[in-house]
């Protein structure tokens, strides 16, 4: 494991993805990985933290997710705006080799049986909470998040840095057709 992943505290995971990022969603079952971006990921409760993420019928990633009850969500950055869209749009149905052709490499984190993202910026490995009528009906899933790890240089002391790190670890928000805001700059409210 990369020398700047660094675990972060449970109670403070819903901070990793509070901002609204777009993110990646992997899995794994029977011998195989996918990855896919999803726009709609959601920090839903602090303890024990949970989320909420929607995955289509028609993605391969969520038949993975269903067939382990397990999945990954990822805060990829703005370097990985190409794999992002990459992933996004191509389907590893038709696209077999989709992830080699985004340059999607994978990594494990020891105790974890799931496919990790490298170059991302911050990681939540959950566990699916089942709720069949809202992921029938709503293509919508629960995760509880089970442990969570960030990139230190985006991410120290349970706080983004977006306004010191190198703009490349910006975390990515997604409007339409193929077009990515980049997170910019902090403000803080006064009292």
């Amino acid at each position: 494991m990369d020398s700047h992943i660094a675990q972060v505290e449970l109670q403070k995971a819903y901070r990793l993805i509070n901002h609204g990022p777009t993110v990646l969603v992997s899995a794994r079952h029977g011998g195989v990985d996918n990855v896919m971006a999803a726009a709609w990921a959601c920090a839903l409760d602090f303890s024990p933290p949970k989320l909420t993420v929607v995955l289509d019928k028609a993605t391969s990633t969520r038949a993975l997710v269903d067939g382990s009850g397990m999945f990954v969500i990822q805060v990829p950055t703005l370097a990985q705006l190409r794999l992002t869209h990459q992933v996004g749009t191509h389907s590893m149905a038709d696209t077999p080799d989709k992830l080699a052709r985004a340059s999607a490499h994978l990594f494990s984190i020891p105790g974890h049986d799931l496919p990790f993202v490298t170059g991302c910026s911050a990681w939540l490995a959950c566990k699916v909470i089942p709720e069949p009528h809202n992921q029938h009906t709503y293509d919508l899933y629960i995760g509880e998040v089970v442990a969570a790890w960030a990139d230190t240089r985006a991410f120290e002391h349970g706080h983004w840095k977006f306004e010191s790190a190198d703009p490349s670890w910006r975390s990515l928000h997604y409007v339409a057709g193929g077009q990515f805001y980049a997170t910019g700059e902090a403000h803080v409210a006064g009292d």
